[in-house]
């Protein structure tokens, strides 16, 4: 029997605060590697800058990894549920589009970090876009193609 998602306790006691720094967090469903495919990797990256764009958030970091999401926002407008469920949401259509197939992408949920405003946001940010060091898919961050951050 698959374990179970513990999607719908991420979202007790959430609150959104606009121009509130988030940590957000979202995963694939199984974990499956869609992100290994560059063009499907690209379609979710198109709805982080569409958010951004339309002033929803300010993208300050982000990194796509194989099965999983991490982006750091000044969220400007709306809540945190607004937010991921139109990026997983459109994401997923895009991507069930290109693949021909139908159904959940995502994991329920996403799970969320608040910052404080003393908290080193560069170093929030390095962390980020350091995961695919971490988890061994390159030697050095330029060479991974699924990233974007603001200072960096």
């Amino acid at each position: 029997m698959p374990a179970k998602s513990h999607g719908s306790n991420l979202r007790r006691g959430r609150y959104s605060e606009p121009e509130r720094l988030y940590l957000l967090t979202s995963v694939l469903l199984q974990r499956r590697p869609l992100f290994n495919d560059f063009a499907l990797a690209r379609l979710l990256v198109k709805e982080l800058r569409v958010a951004h764009e339309q002033q929803q958030v300010a993208s300050l970091a982000w990194v796509v990894m194989p099965d999983h999401l991490h982006w750091l926002v000044q969220l400007q407008t709306g809540s945190l549920e607004q937010l991921m469920r139109r990026i997983k949401s459109k994401s997923a259509r895009q991507i069930n589009q290109y693949l021909g197939t139908q159904g959940p992408i995502w994991q329920q949920g996403y799970h969320d970090r608040a910052l404080r405003k003393d908290e080193g946001l560069q170093s929030a940010a390095l962390y980020i876009v350091a995961n695919p060091l971490r988890a061994g898919l390159v030697k050095r961050i330029g060479n991974y193609p699924l990233w974007d951050a603001v200072w960096l």
